[in-house]
């Protein structure tokens, strides 16, 4: 075992010395937050677009249901044809139209109401409609219950279970999607670390076997040694890169956030995920 530590080094030098390995080492960290930045930064312009909405309101419900936003203006249209909203939405370059026909009840209005665009709308835009919609629907439906509005803000009131073990110790929620985050995270590091370096050892025998070389080291070395050596070796320089990625891409991500004045929450966030 005495020259298992030459092994080693020589095998870590090699790699760590190697272009593919340089290149890849310092420029994986600006691909990979480039990416994010680009996301974030594309999710940040689409959140700061401000939509107006036309609302053509024929019925007698929905009255104070769109209320403008940070993300979403609403123009309400006024004793004019369905016709003539549209072309006015379209000639004022508004994102769409609401129409809301005139029905005896809740329930039809909802059932016949459109939202026309001259494009497919957004998930979130829809998202957002829609929950208007839910809500008055619920909103009625638990009036005709005997439910009044105090009483229905009341159910929406969030509350949380008090969890503990069994010695009185307060646990923490949500520990269990915590654990599953990392062990999955680590299980998918654990095997494109194989993927990744196994190839580099299999490399590695390979050229030496192809340059004879291998029969001169074996004449001094233990097969068994050599390939402990180069695992060690080859793995140890995948720690390195891995570090070299985890601090140069938290210092680029940080320094790209600052620069774009990009907040991270932003990622998470549609367009008119906000109200």
């Amino acid at each position: 075992m005495s020259k298992l530590p030459l092994i080693i080094k020589r095998e870590y030098l090699a790699k760590v010395r190697n272009k593919s390995f340089v290149i890849m080492t310092f420029l994986s960290p600006f691909l990979m937050v480039g990416m994010i930045v680009l996301i974030a930064y594309l999710t940040k312009l689409n959140d700061n677009e401000k939509r107006i909405i036309a609302v053509l309101n024929e019925s007698d419900f929905f009255a104070n249901e769109f209320l403008t936003s940070e993300s979403t203006s609403f123009v309400k249209f006024r004793d004019i044809s369905l016709e003539q909203a549209k072309d006015s939405t379209m000639n004022m370059g508004y994102y769409g139209l609401v129409y809301l026909p005139n029905e005896t009840n809740l329930e039809k209005v909802s059932q016949r109401s459109f939202f026309y665009s001259k494009d497919a709308p957004s998930t979130n835009t829809l998202e957002r409609l829609e929950k208007i919609f839910k809500e008055r629907l619920k909103q009625e439906r638990l009036r005709e219950f005997g439910i009044s509005a105090s009483e229905y803000a009341e159910m929406d009131n969030e509350y949380e279970l008090n969890i503990s073990t069994f010695d009185g110790e307060h646990n923490l929620k949500g520990i269990n999607e915590i654990k599953a985050v990392i062990g999955g995270g680590f299980g998918y590091l654990i095997m494109m670390f194989i993927i990744i370096y196994g190839g580099f050892v299999m490399r590695s025998v390979i050229e030496e076997k192809t340059s004879r070389i291998i029969e001169v080291i074996i004449s001094s070395v233990k097969p068994f040694q050599l390939m402990l050596g180069k695992i060690i070796g080859t793995s140890l320089a995948g720690i390195t890169q891995f570090g070299i990625w985890i601090i140069s891409g938290g210092i680029l991500l940080f320094l790209s956030m600052a620069i774009f004045n990009i907040d991270p929450s932003d990622m998470s966030k549609g367009g008119m995920g906000r109200d």
